[in-house]
């Protein structure tokens, strides 16, 4: 039988009982699929029902095969390579052998390929340093997920599920991903905001609040096919909105030609002249005939909001952000940072800079890429003057807001309009809640407290509240800006980003996020 995982009707709901799931139908074959949705529609639920982990409230899951999978941050519950790798009782069985301490159990299930398997699992996650009993507490997190696809790579399951495998990821360990994908055999299915990995995928499964989606071919080529889908569910709303207007303004029309009716009869009869009999039988036909066509009305009133419902089913609510700002008015030759013969790190006998250079004028957008661990976060630690350096020197020559990795700019006691009017103290409440609009924090929902928001909230309230004000910074400083936001939000970060006029320095792993925000430059730390 050929190896599938097949989802039957599949409902769940979360203990707090938010449904994520309702009668979901949906077959994986042996293909690259690329699984994609706003963070908190349900992916990696889904991953925990396929594996077993919980179970649905109704319907069923049914794995043909083997499945294996790579979590979204890997635990520390093993404490050797060899426990991550799920090897440690058998290599143990062959240690034993080899000292002639093996029991006749122990050589009928030896696998004496297994040493030669695991050094070359090892090499191709690019880590052939790591020995079998090396503890794996101080390893790195980039490091403990190459190793989960080394202990993939042994297993050979006929199903992987990859949950985010490029988060964190340096350019390096993009590539090991990107080539342990394409030289898998078996299914795989992928959960990523990685725009560059689901170009590798056979296909894309789209969660939604209102169901699932599937779309053949990479990402590409599913942006183009969601791009006429929506635009025909649009087209679909936009007509039954059209249809209702019409409705109750035709409803409008007869209600005030109604009432101008019946006033011209009560002035008829207040004047006289007329039998009372003849009157009352007028009256009564009127009102007949109003009520008439208000039930006609309300008939078709109703047909028309059936209609606008089932067109608003067809659609996900996603109001596209578009963002104008206030200009910084930052010249195009002034010089915004200098950086001289720079060289400093956390701790004073161990500088992670080195000697560095370089310089940044007028609105220019500037990326700064190398690998895990080169001190990118330092380099900005050190220009924003957090850290004192050891030789050289560093400067900042405009205004500026830095945003790391937690938006720390940010009071996470207070609601986002809270720290927008601390943050903005010349503007008022209009501007404020114009401010916040613009980044789709309407009304209440900028009352929300910021400890609640997700991620991609947290990121554009804190670029609203830096950004977005009657005084926007002339540099903005981003600290790998896109770690664990979902496409939709990193979407929305680009459109706000390419509204503003200043400067911006970023750090940053994900290519196709620095093209889109115009980045024409890269300072490569090694």
């Amino acid at each position: 039988m050929p190896a599938s995982i097949t989802l039957n009707d599949l409902s769940y709901a979360t203990p707090g009982n938010h449904e994520l799931f309702n009668k979901l139908n949906l077959t994986f074959n042996r293909q690259k699929t690329g699984l994609i949705g706003r963070n908190g529609v349900g992916k990696s639920t889904l991953f925990k029902l396929i594996m077993g982990e919980l179970a649905p409230n109704s319907g069923s899951v049914s794995v043909a095969g083997t499945a294996g999978i790579l979590r979204q941050s890997t635990q520390l519950d093993a404490a050797t390579v060899a426990d991550q790798l799920g090897i440690a009782s058998d290599l143990a069985r062959l240690f034993r052998l080899e000292a002639g301490a093996g029991t006749l159990e122990d050589a009928a299930h030896a696998d004496w390929t297994l040493p030669d398997r695991m050094a070359s699992a090892i090499r191709q996650m690019g880590l052939p340093d790591m020995t079998p009993n090396r503890p794996i507490a101080n390893l790195s997190g980039g490091q403990r997920t190459r190793l989960a696809l080394a202990a993939l790579v042994l297993a050979q399951p006929d199903f992987v599920l990859l949950d985010e495998p490029t988060n964190n990821m340096d350019a390096d360990g993009r590539d090991i991903v990107t080539r342990f994908l394409m030289d898998w055999r078996g299914g795989a299915i992928v959960i990523s905001h990685d725009r560059a990995l689901l170009g590798l995928m056979d296909a894309i499964v789209e969660l939604t609040s209102i169901g699932c989606s599937s779309y053949g071919g990479n990402w590409d080529q599913y942006a183009a096919q969601k791009a006429l889908e929506l635009a025909a569910h649009q087209h679909d709303l936009d007509t039954a909105e059209r249809q209702l207007s019409a409705i109750d303004r035709k409803r409008q029309v007869q209600a005030e030609r109604q009432d101008r009716k019946n006033r011209e009869g009560a002035k008829r009869a207040k004047r006289g002249g007329a039998p009372k009999i003849l009157l009352g039988g007028l009256k009564e036909r009127a009102e007949n005939t109003s009520a008439d066509h208000a039930r006609l009305a309300d008939k078709q009133r109703g047909a028309a909001i059936d209609d606008l419902q089932a067109a608003r089913d067809q659609i996900e609510v996603l109001t596209p952000l578009t963002v104008s700002l206030n200009t910084t008015a930052l010249p195009l030759g002034r010089t915004v940072v200098t950086c001289t013969r720079l060289t400093g790190g956390t701790a004073p006998d161990v500088p992670l800079i080195h000697d560095l250079s370089f310089s940044m004028t007028g609105p220019e957008r500037v990326g700064i890429t190398g690998p895990n661990g080169v001190g990118k976060s330092t380099l900005l630690r050190l220009l924003t003057g957090e850290l004192r350096p050891q030789s050289g020197s560093a400067r900042i020559h405009c205004t500026y807001a830095l945003l790391d990795q937690t938006a720390s700019l940010l009071d996470p006691d207070l609601s986002i309009r809270d720290n927008f009017r601390a943050l903005n103290p010349d503007g008022d409440e209009n501007v404020c809640r114009a401010a916040l609009a613009r980044f789709m924090f309407r009304a209440g929902a900028a009352l929300q407290t910021v400890k609640t928001l997700s991620g991609g909230e947290l990121l554009r309230a804190a670029l609203a509240a830096t950004i977005g004000g009657t005084r926007p910074p002339e540099l903005l400083i981003l600290d790998e800006p896109t770690n664990h936001l979902d496409i939709y939000a990193i979407q929305a970060v680009e459109a706000g980003l390419s509204a503003y006029d200043g400067a911006i320095l970023v750090v940053s792993h994900d290519p196709a996020f620095l093209e889109n925000i115009g980045v024409t430059r890269e300072i490569t730390l090694t």
